[in-house]
């Protein structure tokens, strides 16, 4: 992993806050590239049951069979996990347990979007499914007093070449990561 000036990445100077808090998947406030899909969820009275992933299908259906890969992150009540960014990496986010302050940030200088960041919260009470495009830095908070189980899919094998890492605390991005209803 690399810092954003390590992989010669301009990071924007943000106004301090949370960006535009995204309350639908057409949002015209979304950055441009992300997309947004409800997921299913169907409980019974043993739990419930939630497709995380149809290979072909849904919001990765273009990410390759062959590159596709699959993981998990389990992360605990209040933490803060960001940011991070990719150059090439498609990343699709399923929140499944718990709930998760989603923090997206346009990096990409030629986008309609650059500067633009979006608060997006969701997991089990808002199951959303994020597509994360190259060039957008993106992470979390664990919001609530339960833990969280993330799931995501990304369109390549991981490579730490790939990934640049900037502090949650950047100045120029600049994120409110402090309780905004008080």
């Amino acid at each position: 992993m690399q810092t954003a000036t390590e992989i010669a990445i301009k990071i924007p100077h943000c106004q301090r806050g949370i960006g535009d808090v995204i309350l639908s998947p057409d949002s015209p406030k979304l950055i441009a590239g992300i997309k947004i899909a409800s997921i299913a969820i169907w409980p019974d009275d043993r739990g419930y049951f939630l497709e995380v992933q149809r290979i072909g299908k849904g919001l990765a259906a273009d990410f390759p069979k062959e590159t596709t890969q699959i993981s998990a992150a389990h992360n605990y009540p209040g933490i803060i996990k960001a940011f991070h960014f990719h150059k090439h990496q498609t990343d699709c986010w399923t929140p499944v347990t718990g709930m998760l302050q989603v923090v997206l940030a346009d990096l990409r200088p030629d986008s309609a979007t650059f500067g633009w960041k979006n608060t997006i919260y969701v997991g089990q009470l808002r199951p959303w499914q994020i597509l994360i495009p190259p060039g957008i830095a993106h992470g979390y908070k664990v919001i609530g007093t339960a833990p969280s189980m993330l799931v995501y899919a990304t369109d390549r094998f991981y490579n730490p070449a790939d990934e640049g890492r900037i502090a949650h605390n950047d100045p120029d991005i600049n994120y409110d990561w402090e309780l905004q209803h008080k």
